[in-house]
């Protein structure tokens, strides 16, 4: 197969891209195509997924499983995913500011992750506490915080 294949226009003209998005890679998937361009990952439903919000990606033989950072799950079969498995990698790479785990005290840790929008600023960040920890326990949560507060000034973000 060649990688020099092109998407098709019907697929193009449909994809509510941004002014200057551009494609960079597509795959043929069981329900259309999945595009990536500069600045988001369009999956064969029209679902937009801007780079900066994807949690987590995975490839095995049946495609590719993703999930965001409000914790939406998508899924797509694809036989052939040519460049997009490194594209996906090197777009959401590109997103992150910094990724820091911090150990707290007696508890395990958190990995403080800032995010920002290609070629933007730094849009927030995200808590991320090991396994076995409650995010919703105050006490934790607010070394946690404190931690996040120390990482901010040391990194000037």
């Amino acid at each position: 197969m060649s990688i020099f294949r092109r998407l098709p226009a019907d697929v193009r003209e449909s994809l509510a891209t941004e002014p200057g998005e551009r494609v960079l890679t597509f795959a043929s998937s069981d329900g259309g195509h999945v595009v990536a361009t500069t600045l988001a990952l369009y999956l064969s439903d029209g679902t937009r997924v801007p780079y900066e919000e994807v949690d987590k990606a995975s490839w095995d033989e049946d495609g590719l499983s993703l999930s965001t950072m409000d914790g939406a799950r998508h899924t797509e079969r694809i036989a052939e995913p040519r460049m997009l498995p490194e594209t996906l990698r090197e777009r959401v790479n590109a997103t992150i500011v910094v990724n820091k785990h911090v150990n707290l005290p007696g508890r395990g840790g958190v990995r403080l992750v800032a995010r920002r929008r290609p070629g933007g600023e730094v849009l927030g960040w995200t808590l991320v506490f090991d396994e076995g920890l409650d995010a919703r326990d105050p006490g934790l949560r607010a070394q946690a915080e404190q931690a996040l507060e120390g990482v901010r000034r040391s990194m000037g973000v």
